[in-house]
């Protein structure tokens, strides 16, 4: 069982919003849009923003596709985490900077929705967070499959969003809340 964290003070975790990334994710410009505004919040709030970004093969450090897009850039003293697999924990140091920040809720958005929201999601549930998925924050591109089908990114995001809803944790919350409703407050997080 998960270690669950007898405090609930939270963190906002942006991943992945890099110009590569977010080229064909689906209506990306009001995705961005809803980050930036939840950015703000926390700030005004004094809740942590931490920061990830991915580095691979297809997407190397420093390359013009890795950089955060534009429109969102960290401040000095947020959190900053580079990781090379879909969950945000592996291998990084992400754990450790949530510890030094006595965080216990996390507040996620960014992208892919399909790859990396959900493996960080589920990775922040399996070791005792409280989780709140904005649900108008996290976008992915529409998947090709081998089989010739394709999932529509737009039905990738509001399944993760209701399943978000519905998963269950002993001693943890898991919701979805808008980017301008959100509760960093309160576990869960959620008021809409």
């Amino acid at each position: 069982m998960a270690t669950i964290r007898p405090h609930n003070r939270p963190v906002l975790l942006v991943v992945d919003v890099q110009v590569a990334v977010m080229a064909d994710a689906w209506d990306a410009p009001r995705v961005i849009a809803n980050i930036g505004r939840a950015v703000a919040r926390a700030r005004a709030l004094g809740v942590p923003v931490a920061w990830v970004q991915h580095d691979g093969d297809d997407l190397p450090r420093g390359s013009a596709g890795w950089q955060l897009v534009p429109e969102l850039q960290p401040a000095d003293g947020d959190v900053h985490v580079f990781k090379r697999y879909e969950s945000s924990f592996e291998d990084t140091t992400l754990e450790s900077e949530l510890a030094r920040l006595g965080a216990a809720h996390i507040v996620l958005a960014g992208a892919a929705t399909n790859w990396c929201i959900r493996a960080t999601a589920y990775a922040a549930l399996d070791r005792g967070y409280d989780l709140t998925l904005l649900k108008d924050a996290h976008t992915a591109p529409s998947l090709e499959l081998r089989d010739g089908k394709r999932v529509e990114a737009e039905g990738i995001v509001a399944d993760l969003n209701a399943v978000m809803t519905w998963i269950r944790y002993p001693g943890r919350q898991a919701a979805t809340a808008t980017a301008d409703a959100v509760d960093f407050a309160t576990p869960g997080g959620g008021r809409a």
